[in-house]
């Protein structure tokens, strides 16, 4: 998602922005649906140890599991499935997302996946599971503790 020569965005906007500029580059939808699968064909697999069913995106026909996590006071998630097209599009979700503070993580909205003419391209019950893992990332970050300033 970054260029090498720039660094990665701090905010969620701004790393939605990059992902966008690189998406819209394509022209076609397929080729950015294209682009999307290889790059989460390139991403290491979720260790086993994490691959528990209390990390299982529940209502979802094929496995695929959400890891989030909360560390020195940023969010941080992985995902793993075993359909490419889902550990591509969650795969985005958790990039735009990991290591970010809660009161970022909680504005990620998927529609812009829709707006690239991406989830046009999936069948209704793999849009209905990405939109339920973007609810799943926001809700992790709406319940995690954020410490006041005096602590």
């Amino acid at each position: 998602m970054q260029d090498a020569d720039m660094p990665a965005p701090t905010t969620l906007a701004g790393r939605q922005n990059r992902l966008e500029a690189q998406l819209r580059a394509l022209r076609d939808p397929q080729a950015r649906f294209g682009f999307l699968v290889e790059r989460a064909r390139t991403q290491p697999p979720l260790p086993d140890a994490l691959r528990l069913d209390t990390h299982r995106v529940t209502g979802c026909q094929v496995r695929l599991w959400l890891v989030p996590e909360f560390q020195d006071g940023h969010c941080r998630f992985r995902c793993d499935s075993d359909a490419v097209t889902l550990r591509a599009f969650v795969g985005v979700l958790c990039e735009l997302t990991d290591a970010l503070p809660p009161a970022e993580v909680v504005k990620l909205d998927a529609g812009f996946l829709d707006e690239l003419g991406l989830l046009r391209q999936l069948a209704e019950s793999r849009r209905a599971t990405i939109l339920r893992v973007a609810e799943q990332i926001r809700e992790f970050a709406r319940q995690t503790p954020v410490p006041s300033a005096g602590a």
